[in-house]
């Protein structure tokens, strides 16, 4: 039987979604002539250059008439080069040149394939593979991959995987002739588990390196880190130049607990369509995101003409720290907004719209002024009031107001530098207090501190009649927003938890108003006569930052 007509299956990408696409290949008579059609990218048209090569590197026959192949569904655009092996095996069937052993009444040969083609046939892997066989295992299909790519592949495939290094050996399996073997669940598992050790080991090589007990000093911002990493809070360190600000924000991952099955693969995910790609040896680590201060706001947010995920998505279940604060553009900040209280975040484009998960732990770090020595008992800054207003006027009120703390990392003295080690508390030590209050949120409410919904926190966050009358007070003094008492609420809790206790007092709401300092300087500079008629900032209980260098009981 001679066939002039072919489908294979293979899977597009649109955002974090795998759509179904068939690859449709007819070879008839006419003019010399190969097209595609269905909306390619480029990358897909110039499949036709490699398809040619590999398919007559390989000892086949190139048909010399016309060509059709048409990617469905048409009003899909479709990028990448995993369309190369599905191309050339329609154009092999649609030819009479293989004569598949499989096939539906439509013509739809068994399985999904994905690969693209070097001029020598051999196979090699794309981006996007891991979303690819995660959608194509969730409807029962079985896959053929890229042995180069196969160890992705298995981290989510619970269907049958095969692999192929070259174009030949896919040939013979589709025509039965010798059957690609199905790497089995033991091989998965084996791979899976490999992989995770990878990544058990370079974490473990990072927390010997980035150990909390390295940083001298600093009490207070150890103290609001830890407390970051217990209720999944937003953090800005304020502080000159040299005083630790990055050493401690290099430090978070360290504190924070491993990451779910759900959570890896969602992060995986989200790699794998990224321009980078996605490493197997980084399965089940948080990411940490540190772009520079020159990013736009298409590299932060996500965009381009493919709207692919930006840094905050890639930043997903992990932290996104943002050095040099005021540096980057008011309007890139400005477009965190949205994100760091919905989550999530839409990226359209006139061709294409799609959403990404991007709930990312937000640390940033910026100096007092733009000298950086405001404060400095060296009395060295010469910046004068307006300079400095300018200067924090760079990171607007709204954006302010949503991130959580605000935390002052003065200059380190002599004597912080001749502090024993051993009276520093550890990363390993802060990760295990941090460990036991996130499982108090999650059995108490199910998500951490800092994701509670407004109308959950008068539920879980309400304090004691002492603590709201603490709370009342500070409004009334500096001038609160609502959106900054539930924060404040939020972070009692967390204090609360990390201490043991049920009830939110006065002494952790206290201490979560104490650690929002740029509500306080701003109350400073806006004070009035008025003003000064209610109580001062010393009639609100304060409590000491729990010391951060005494050794763990």
């Amino acid at each position: 039987m001679a066939f002039t007509l072919a489908r294979i299956a293979c899977r597009g990408q649109v955002g974090l979604h795998a759509p179904l696409v068939h690859v449709e290949v007819s070879v008839g008579s006419g003019l010399p002539m190969f097209c595609i059609v269905g909306l390619p990218a480029t990358v897909v048209k110039e499949s036709k250059e490699r398809v040619r090569a590999a398919m007559l590197n390989s000892g086949f026959e190139f048909p010399s008439g016309r060509i059709t192949v048409n990617l469905a569904p048409a009003d899909l655009p479709k990028e990448g080069g995993q369309f190369d092996l599905p191309i050339a095996l329609g154009i092999l069937i649609a030819s009479g040149q293989l004569r598949p052993e499989s096939m539906d009444d439509s013509g739809l040969i068994t399985g999904e394939f994905y690969g693209e083609l070097g001029l020598s046939g051999e196979l090699r892997p794309t981006r996007g593979l891991l979303l690819a066989v995660a959608h194509a295992s969730r409807h029962g299909h079985e896959v053929i991959v890229p042995r180069a790519g196969a160890h992705e592949a298995l981290l989510v495939a619970r269907t049958p995987v095969r692999a192929a290094s070259h174009l030949l050996e896919v040939y013979a399996h589709v025509e039965g002739k010798v059957v690609l073997e199905a790497l089995t669940p033991m091989g998965r598992a084996t791979l899976a588990e490999g992989a995770s050790a990878k990544c058990l080991g370079s974490a473990l090589l990072g927390a010997a390196g980035l150990d909390l007990s390295d940083v001298r000093g600093q009490a207070n911002a150890k103290n609001a880190l830890v407390i970051a990493a217990a209720g999944l809070h937003s953090l800005l360190f304020i502080g000159p130049p040299g005083s630790g600000k990055s050493m401690l924000a290099l430090r978070l991952p360290g504190l924070l607990p491993p990451l779910t099955d759900a959570e890896a693969l969602e992060v995986a995910s989200i790699a794998s369509i990224s321009s980078a790609g996605f490493n197997v040896a980084h399965f089940g680590r948080r990411p940490f995101r540190s772009p520079h201060h020159t990013a736009s706001s298409a590299a932060l947010v996500g965009g381009g003409s493919r709207a692919r995920p930006g840094e905050i998505s890639l930043a997903h279940h992990g932290v996104l720290f943002l050095d040099e604060l005021p540096e980057f553009e008011r309007r890139v900040l400005e477009a965190l907004r949205e994100p760091l209280e919905a989550g999530v975040v839409s990226v359209s484009r006139a061709a294409l719209q799609t959403q990404y998960p991007a709930a990312f732990q937000l640390i940033a770090a910026m100096n007092p002024c733009p000298c950086g020595r405001q404060g400095d008992p060296s009395g060295n800054c010469n910046c004068t009031a307006a300079e400095i207003q300018r200067y924090r006027s760079k990171i607007s009120g709204p954006l302010l107001d949503r991130i959580d703390m605000h935390v002052e990392v003065p200059r380190v003295e002599l004597s912080d530098f001749e502090e024993a080690a051993h009276y520093s508390e550890d990363s390993a030590s802060a990760a295990l207090r941090v460990a036991r209050a996130r499982h108090v949120q999650i059995t108490r409410q199910g998500v951490c501190n800092a994701r509670l919904a407004d109308s959950q926190v008068d539920r879980w966050c309400r304090p004691d009649r002492a603590g709201r009358d603490v709370l009342e007070l500070a409004i009334k003094r500096l001038g609160f927003s609502a959106r900054a008492r539930g924060r404040i609420l939020k972070l009692g809790r967390t204090v609360a938890d990390l201490d043991g206790d049920e009830t939110v007092t006065a002494s952790h709401v206290s201490q979560a108003i104490m650690l929002r300092c740029l509500d306080r300087t701003l109350s400073d500079d806006a004070d009035t006569p008025a003003d000064r008629e209610v109580p001062p900032k010393a009639a609100i209980v304060t409590s000491p930052a729990p010391p951060c260098n005494r050794p763990p009981a």
